[in-house]
């Protein structure tokens, strides 16, 4: 079995890389990945000797680069996006283009060769809006709230009409929250974790009430797995781990976790649009893929906080480049604020 993975140098398609070279020995991969800010290649470099990899840098709304990466594979993983939501807020246009184009494109691609079995589009519970009750399931209706799930949105409706016009195979795959080793540290987990180790403060977000629930980025890759094997064209599925916690609650296992003081953390302004609860029903995951997430909590942030305590310089080389520019745009006055207001 021939996968391309797009977007596989970045934090989950890494892992899911990852995943499929240990676990499934009959698989190759061909990664295509534009390498931006938060593309890596040497998360990959362990398997570049493998000789069931290869590693194609390019853009997915590049048609050639497509072209090029595609040829041969039956099979294509989609995690290539723009991702934060805090980016999409300063920035829509790259994720429309990211996340919509590109995804025109692949599929373009794809159904040149109607051989081709699975076009696996990745996407997010943010598409679902704030989920104040309950669970969403994959039949709710969409209600986006920030640019970034907009786009989510739109790549995902856009392949799934590509199913009904003509007949590509597609299947749609909306996540909860991931966290793990190699995750860029934009992000909360990772972001906290390494300013705890370097003693910086910890900006969180309003009363830091806002709920997710967190999945280990293994449990999502095995998911993955589950669907290229037993998935069904034309079906989206919900992948989640049913542990929700707040973004405070998060907080201050990371201080646990990482014996930091807990005098670091400041609540600071909220971002705009900021959703309060995202809760996935996954039930048919469970039930038509036969898969379940394995790895809780308390278990997961462990290996998060020790794969960070190990691999230091790996954070440190991105928080001294571009990562130092981007988090004075967003957080130097909102801590400053925070600390002439006394926000702890």
């Amino acid at each position: 079995m021939n996968l391309l993975v797009t977007g596989g140098a970045g934090f989950i398609g890494s892992n899911f890389v990852k995943h499929v070279m240990t676990h499934h020995h009959d698989w190759s991969v061909t990664v295509l990945d534009k390498l931006t800010y938060a593309g890596r290649k040497d998360n990959l470099s362990e398997f570049e000797e493998s000789g069931r990899f290869n590693f194609i840098h390019g853009d997915i709304c590049d048609p050639e680069a497509v072209r090029q990466a595609m040829a041969g594979c039956g099979i294509v993983v989609n995690f290539a996006a723009e991702t934060h939501v805090d980016r999409s807020i300063d920035d829509p246009s790259s994720f429309v283009r990211t996340d919509v184009e590109g995804v025109r494109v692949l599929l373009e691609e794809f159904r040149k060769d109607d051989t081709r079995e699975i076009f696996l589009q990745i996407s997010t519970d943010e598409v679902y809006g704030s989920v104040e009750k309950g669970r969403s399931k994959e039949g709710d209706i969409l209600d986006p709230r920030s640019p970034y799930a907009a786009s989510k949105a739109g790549g995902e409706l856009l392949a799934m009409s590509y199913f009904t016009t003509f007949g590509v195979p597609v299947i749609v795959t909306r996540a909860s929250n991931n966290y793990g080793p190699r995750q860029y540290p934009e992000k909360l987990i990772p972001l906290f974790i390494t300013n705890a180790f370097e003693g910086a403060r910890l900006p969180l977000y309003g009363d830091g009430a806002n709920m997710r629930d967190w999945m280990f980025v293994t449990d999502h890759c095995s998911a993955l797995s589950a669907v290229i094997e037993k998935g069904r064209p034309g079906r989206i599925y919900n992948i989640g781990a049913g542990q929700e916690k707040t973004n405070r609650e998060v907080t201050f296992a990371i201080l646990e976790a990482t014996s930091a003081d807990p005098s670091l953390v400041r609540f600071v302004e909220d971002r705009q649009g900021h959703d309060r609860r995202y809760a996935l029903d996954i039930s048919r995951a469970e039930q038509e893929l036969e898969w379940a997430p394995e790895t809780d909590f308390t278990l997961g942030l462990a290996l998060t906080v020790d794969w960070y305590r190990d691999n230091s310089q790996w954070w440190k080389t991105i928080k001294s480049g571009e990562f130092r520019e981007y988090y004075k745009r967003m957080y130097s006055r909102r801590l400053e604020t925070s600390e002439r207001t006394g926000g702890n």
